[in-house]
């Protein structure tokens, strides 16, 4: 099954997908802050959302993961 079609699946990718952005953000900041708009703008986006949410984002991937360990 595609994590298109799973709410949880599709929610570990978009988390994934922020946590990834951000960790590359951090440490090589041009290669994401030359494209802020179009297709490649949303990783710079998903990296803004990681550094000002952060605490959430935390919060939320603990949670993932506790569901994914347990629940699965």
């Amino acid at each position: 099954m595609s994590a298109l079609f799973n709410f949880q699946s599709l929610l570990v990718v978009i988390l994934l997908l922020i946590c990834t952005c951000t960790y590359i953000h951090d440490f090589y900041p041009k290669l994401l802050d030359r494209y802020k708009t179009g297709f490649r703008g949303t990783f710079w986006k998903f990296a803004r959302i990681g550094q000002r949410k952060s605490q959430y984002v935390s919060i939320f991937c603990l949670a993932m993961a506790f569901s994914v360990l347990f629940w699965q």
